[in-house]
């Protein structure tokens, strides 16, 4: 039998490549997000970001029945689609006019139908679209094209038309022959591939499930391929590596075998770069593509950017340089060049930039043995990433105390969303309501920079001080950027260091009585400092705890310790007296480092340290001191080691001797006889005192003592009667609450002409519940002589005051403060009571009070004591002293009356007044 051969064909592919580069923002349709368009022999989708962006996407090809089937990366290599993301989270989809489940009307008309499924992965709800895109092409005998990420050939066939009856008469003799082609009338039935030393042969649907893509429509035959097949051979052509595949399809129709030789070949490694140039090289006359062919003539080829075509024009606008001959199609790219994009990346955490354009090679040809071929070969091309460290540019002026720091340039897609200054993170909002400048700045290419301005005063700039009187101002800065729309992370980070002369260092005051007093000024590098006393905070709840007063405000605090608190050092005990110190201490908050230090020393009479009985017994206090470091009391002993302390604690120790003990020595001066001791401290291992305190007791000797003796009797028991003066205080209060109270440093206290003066009148020192105070009448006068003119009354007959202002009284309640509430007033003062001429009185003006005390043990009988208004008929004759109508009289520190900044006298008077 006779086997008719009709056709013998081998498929080649080549590529030639010209490129030009545009460099567009992201795209975004304004009236369609989701644009196709027909481009050579492909269906092209693209769907804009601002639609996908955040949103799962899947792509399905619908066939002729309406039935989907999901592109994935499988279906994708063997059926001919590719999809894509570039930098900004647009897709890029291209399909081949010979995919899958295209509808295909005379090898020349082709209707791909898509679905799109766009899924919201908050609330997992679907938005479906559905393309359906018709578009006619004209094939050349063989076309070959290098996607991506598969290789395909088509091979137009020629079939003569056989009539169905030419074989009826003899069907044995093709089932005999070719047993596996029985079946069907037209059926592509086996594939063999040519490798490089042997065949391959297999069933098609073998072959399919294996990832190629093997397929006929009614003229042509198609073989699709990956890169990276089993059967894929890699071969060089001009040192350009070539992904090779050839392959026999055997194809029956009508009881006639056809052989169709496929051969496919795409460059893998033909792109290089240089000196910030693309380099792309694809090599002419490849041996795969040329088996059996001579004579090539008609060559001809085009270059572009995205399936679009570009003039010699338009080369040479984008300076890219195409040079073509008969050996390699050559073309050079300059980093951003038209038509491309750049687009920032984070690598390990470190910024930097690529550069990605699509590009197109096509050269079509004839020769004598395979007729015309159109090869085209389609590149994606991403630049290495490019590290591009952040550049930060310290542009601060000392003088102007503000931090000035640039930083950038960056790509649009990068923005800055969050600051680390000092210790603390904000995010951009955040810290423009902290007070800082960001400022974004555009330049003309479309790059931005980003401005950051700090004031030095900003609590998380760290501030140091030297004692030359310089602060140094150090800014740590990091900041924090995102890259639209990956989300890519990255930082810039920087220190900025400005000395500057301007410090003013607290300085300190104090004094000795009763109480060891320091008073502390503030400068202006104390900021983040807070005191110290033995390594105790002294704050209000340290006061509170241990005893002693505290006071502060903006500019001024002060600390008043009493003789016996623990918080007081001792540094000498000696005959001469006691020297004892209130040491203080400024640390900084953040780092616990001393940065200042003040001390008080005083020396007060040491006679209630050292008792002298007329029994000859001594007792002597001994106090632990400051100047003998880890000084333990109980080690101390008098001449005779065995005279030890009679007790002791962890601050003093107490020692009580006869004066005839303890190697005591006595001597003879005049009539006076004296007895001496010493106290005596060791260091262990040492034979020299750390600590010697010379005591001494001195009596009187020879001395006359005259005594009168009588027989009168007894006298009558008596009382000695002595006397003592009742004390009153007037206080400032702070607000409204009577909870906090001007101090004495703080005098002269400002108070602006809109705010009301808040006073307390109390009796101090006193727990007698049957005393009530009462004021009888208060005034304001402009000197300290409560007698001087002008004066303005505030109280009168212990009335509130009603002919301008009102004054107002407040009730007193018991708190934690106060125990006895009929022993404090309180009343307001509004500040416009203080006219002279018609016009409101600036300056300082001193308050005076007149006081009485009730008896309130009988407030039914005695109007006086239950009502908080006394007429002037009802108090004469009725307090304690009715007689004498005995007064004290209390007053306050000056009170400065002032304009609030900006206002007007009159202005502020006439909007008051109404008030």
């Amino acid at each position: 039998m006779e086997i008719h051969l009709l056709s013998k064909l081998f498929v080649l592919v080549m590529v030639c490549v010209s490129e030009v580069w545009t460099q567009p923002p992201p795209r975004n349709f304004p009236s369609d997000m989701l644009r196709s368009r027909c481009q050579r022999s492909f269906l092209q989708v693209n769907v804009a970001s601002a639609l996908v962006l955040h949103r799962d996407v899947q792509f399905s090809a619908v066939d002729q029945y309406g039935r989907a089937f999901l592109i994935d990366n499988q279906l994708a290599l063997r059926c001919g689609y590719s999809l894509t993301y570039d930098g900004w989270r647009n897709i890029d989809f291209r399909a081949s006019l010979l995919s899958c489940y295209t509808q295909i009307k005379n090898d020349s008309y082709f209707t791909v139908v898509l679905k799109i499924d766009i899924t919201n992965r908050q609330n997992a709800m679907t938005q479906t679209h559905m393309r359906t895109i018709d578009c006619p092409y004209e094939w050349q005998p063989r076309e070959i094209i290098c996607e991506t990420n598969y290789m395909e050939v088509s091979v137009r066939r020629k079939i003569p038309m056989i009539a169905e009856s030419a074989f009826q008469d003899e069907p044995e003799d093709w089932s005999s022959a070719f047993p596996e082609a029985v079946s069907g009338l037209m059926s592509i039935w086996q594939v063999v591939f040519h490798l490089a030393s042997t065949r391959k042969a297999m069933l098609v649907k073998d072959a399919q499930d294996i990832g190629y893509g093997i397929n006929t429509t009614e003229s042509r035959i198609i073989l699709r391929s990956p890169y990276n097949a089993n059967e894929a051979q890699l071969q060089r052509v001009s040192d350009v590596g070539f992904s090779t595949v050839r392959a026999t399809v055997f194809y029956k129709q009508r009881w006639v075998i056809l052989l169709v030789d496929t051969a496919v070949a795409c460059p893998v490694d033909d792109v290089t770069y240089a000196n910030r140039n693309i380099l792309w090289t694809v090599p002419k006359n490849i041996p795969p593509l040329l088996v059996g062919a001579s004579a090539i003539k008609n060559s001809r080829g085009e270059f572009g950017i995205d399936l679009t075509s570009l003039t010699d024009g338009d080369l040479l606008n984008r300076n890219i340089l195409l040079v073509d001959n008969s050996l390699a199609t050559s073309v050079t790219i300059p980093y951003g060049a038209v038509g491309g994009y750049y687009k920032s990346h984070t690598s390990h955490g470190e910024h930097g930039i690529t550069y990605n354009i699509k590009i197109f090679l096509e050269n079509q040809w004839e020769d004598n043995r395979w007729g015309v071929t159109k090869y085209t070969i389609i590149k994606d091309i991403t630049t290495p990433f490019d590290q591009r460290p952040p550049i930060i540019t310290n542009d601060t002026i000392p003088f102007t105390k503000i931090f000035n720091v640039t930083i950038g340039t960056f790509l649009p897609d990068v923005e800055l969303v969050n600051l680390t200054i000092g210790p603390v993170t904000v995010t951009v909002p955040e810290g423009i309501a902290l007070g800082y400048t960001i400022t974004p700045l555009t330049h003309p290419n479309g790059s931005k920079t980003f401005i950051l301005k700090v004031p030095f005063s900003d609590p998380n700039v760290k501030k140091e001080y030297i004692p030359d009187y310089t602060r140094v101002y150090t800014l740590n800065v990091t900041f924090g950027f995102h890259i639209f729309p990956t989300m890519e992370t990255f930082e810039g980070k920087t220190t900025i260091i400005v000395s500057l002369t301007d410090a003013v260092p607290p300085n300190a005051s104090g004094d000795c009585k009763e109480r060891l007093t320091l008073r502390i000024t503030r400068g202006n590098v104390d900021m983040l400092w807070v005191p110290y006393i033995k390594d105790v905070l002294i704050d209000a709840a340290s006061a509170q705890l241990r005893g002693f007063d505290y006071t502060t405000n903006k500019t001024h605090f002060a600390v008043s310790v009493p003789r016996s608190s623990d918080l007081i050092s001792y540094d000498e005990v000696s005959t001469l007296g006691l020297k004892i110190s209130l040491p203080l201490t400024l640390r900084d908050a953040t780092t616990g480092h001393s940065m200042y230090e003040f001390n008080i020393q005083c020396t007060y009479p040491a006679k209630e340290l050292i008792s002298c009985s007329q029994n000859g017994t001594m007792a002597v206090i001994v106090m632990k001191l400051v100047t003998v470091p880890d000084m333990d009391l109980s080690r101390l002993h008098l001449r005779a080691r065995d005279c030890t302390p009679a007790v002791y604690s962890d601050t003093n120790a107490k020692f009580i001797f006869n004066v005839n003990t303890c190697e005591t020595t006595r001597r003879f001066t005049g009539n006076t006889m004296i007895y001496e001791n010493d106290v005596l401290y060791y260091m262990p291992g040492s034979t020299l005192p750390a600590y010697q305190l010379k005591i001494s007791c001195t009596y009187t000797v020879n001395n006359t003592v005259n005594v009168w003796y009588s027989s009168n009797d007894n006298p009558k028991p008596g009382v000695q009667i002595t006397s003592a003066s009742l004390v009153f205080v007037l206080r400032l209060s702070k607000g409204g609450t009577y909870s906090d109270f001007y101090g004495n440093p703080e005098y002269p206290v400002v108070q602006y002409l809109k705010d009301p003066l808040y006073f307390e009148v109390e009796l101090m020192h006193s727990s007698d519940p049957q005393l009530e105070l009462f004021l009888e009448n208060c005034w304001a006068t402009t000197s300290t002589d409560r007698g001087s003119l002008p004066r303005w009354d505030v109280v009168v007959n212990s009335c509130e005051f009603l002919e301008t202002h009102n004054t107002v009284f407040h009730p007193v309640n018991v708190d934690s403060r106060v125990t006895f509430s009929m022993h404090l007033k309180r009343f307001e003062v509004k500040m416009f009571t203080f006219m002279q001429a018609d016009n409101a009185y600036l300056g300082e003006i001193y308050f005076h009070c007149a006081v009485i005390i009730c008896n309130a043990d009988a407030r039914l009988a005695d109007p006086l004591c239950s009502r908080s208004c006394i007429p002037e008929k009802q108090r004469v004759g009725r307090s304690l002293d009715s007689n004498s109508h005995s007064r004290n009289y209390v007053s306050s520190g000056a009170v400065r009356l002032a304009l609030e900044p900006g206002s007007d006298t009159m202005q502020a008077w006439s909007h008051l007044a109404t008030q």
